[in-house]
């Protein structure tokens, strides 16, 4: 765990004393349904849960001996519970408390990643109603495409992150499950009703077969789950990096009074929350094919998983977790040019509109390949020499030929890229997605025209 990259509420769910409390619950449980079933005195139950106690130290001391970390802890248990400590652990294995905590760990770590997910989803809708209907240009390969709304783009990752909550609760109840079956799986030495019992005090699901180990079939899934949603953020981080070069300057990241960009170069503003979320991302990533080279054990159990688990446990949910609230923060923050955004839209004299022109050339009985040579070749003088794409299709004869100059300038109306913007909210947002207002208002921004859209 780096302190840097860390969260406290993420980090406490994977300190050794958390880890060792749980150990404690999981075997404080199983010697109350051993104590119901009769096979050990119910006052022992009692006393371990009166008594127990340990330290952290002290287990390592004795782990530095024994090399086995269970015993270790359960030596140092018996230390203060006494003669009712030979109750303990009554016909279970290591795996049943490790593979059980570890379940726990991760259900509670996802419970975080969820909370984390739900602050990013707040900031991003508030952002996309504050833009809805704020025009900007959209790029595909990079390249000037056609007009779409800096709140359309908004809402899209909106809707991205509604999946990734889905993947995370989907993430939580794969994992969700409790083994207390003992030496290979078969409870020759310890009743089901142990593993039921300890399973519903810790909110956990029985594992249908445990082979010893929980499959890691389960804890496979889990990773990638959280590797998908690594990714959703450096999309996001990325389309804020974009944004936010020089060339383009339509959005940056905030910065704070007193914050400097270079040790060299003072005038710089760089990107580097958003940066350090693509980083983030690739160490979330990282641990999915650990966790998928883990499933293959050996027979009924082998450890080679154990030292992978220790690693990427708590380094994929620390990131995740940081990298949310990271996010959300950036999203929250950001700071948005109206001006700039459109400034880049009218960059190439009305190109943006090309589309409209074919189709409506196409309508008016030109065919399709006339209709696209006629447009092209306009399109691309403006695009490499400069100049007002309008004005260079009313001087083209075969263009007015078939469009009347009236409704060829109407084509270039920006409100008509912005018709469908409240259809688009409703399917994201449902039915908080209101229609817009002053929709006419704010779209009716022509070629060469210098309004400027209206700030909200």
């Amino acid at each position: 765990m780096i302190p840097r990259y860390t969260r406290p509420e993420m980090a406490a769910i994977w300190e050794p004393e958390q880890r060792f409390r749980i150990w404690f619950e999981i075997e404080a449980h199983a010697c109350d349904a051993q104590a119901a079933l009769g096979v050990i005195p119910k006052a022992a139950a009692k006393e371990v849960w009166k008594k127990g106690k340990w330290k952290v130290d002290r287990i390592d001391e004795i782990e530095r001996e024994t090399k086995h970390d269970v015993i270790a802890f359960l030596t140092n248990l018996a230390e203060y519970v006494g003669p009712s400590a030979r109750f303990v652990h009554q016909g279970m294995t290591s795996s049943d408390v490790l593979d059980t905590c570890l379940n726990v760990q991760l259900v509670r770590a996802a419970d975080l990643l969820i909370a984390g997910v739900d602050r990013v989803l707040a900031a991003l809708k508030e952002r996309a109603f504050e833009f809805k209907l704020l025009p900007t240009i959209g790029r595909s390969h990079g390249i000037h495409a056609e007009p779409t709304t800096f709140g359309l783009k908004l809402a899209g990752f909106h809707a991205e992150f509604q999946r990734a909550r889905k993947r995370l609760v989907m993430a939580r109840e794969e994992v969700a499950t409790c083994a207390i079956s003992g030496a290979v799986g078969t409870f020759a030495n310890i009743d089901p009703f142990v593993e039921e019992w300890v399973a519903k005090k810790l909110g956990l699901q029985p594992e249908p077969v445990s082979t010893q180990v929980i499959p890691r079939d389960r804890h496979a899934a889990y990773f990638a789950h959280l590797a998908v949603v690594a990714s959703s953020i450096e999309r996001l981080a990325t389309e804020i990096r974009h944004l936010q070069r020089s060339e383009v300057m339509e959005a940056e990241e905030f910065f704070s009074p007193g914050q400097k960009g270079s040790s060299a170069m003072p005038h710089k503003r760089n990107p580097v929350l958003t940066e350090n979320l693509t980083g983030l991302a690739r160490l979330v990533r990282s641990a999915v094919v650990p966790a998928l080279e883990n499933v293959a054990l050996w027979h009924e159990r082998d450890i080679s998983h154990s030292s992978v688990e220790r690693g990427i446990g708590p380094d994929a949910t620390i990131h995740l977790d940081f990298a949310l609230h990271r996010l959300a923060g950036v999203i929250e923050k950001l700071v948005v040019y109206p001006d700039n955004m459109m400034k880049n839209l009218d960059r190439f004299g009305g190109l943006v509109h090309s589309q409209r022109i074919l189709l409506a050339l196409t309508q008016a009985g030109l065919s399709r390949e006339d209709s696209y040579r006629l447009v092209q070749k306009h399109a691309l003088k403006i695009w490499q020499h400069g100049g007002d794409f309008l004005q260079a299709l009313l001087a083209e004869k075969e263009v007015t030929a078939k469009i009347k100059p009236k409704a060829l300038a109407e084509l270039f109306d920006l409100g008509y890229h912005l018709k469908h913007v409240d259809t688009i909210f409703a399917r994201v947002f449902g039915k908080e997605a209101k229609p817009a207002r002053g929709k006419k208002a704010a779209s009716k921004k022509k070629a060469g025209q210098k309004s400027k859209p209206k700030k909200r």
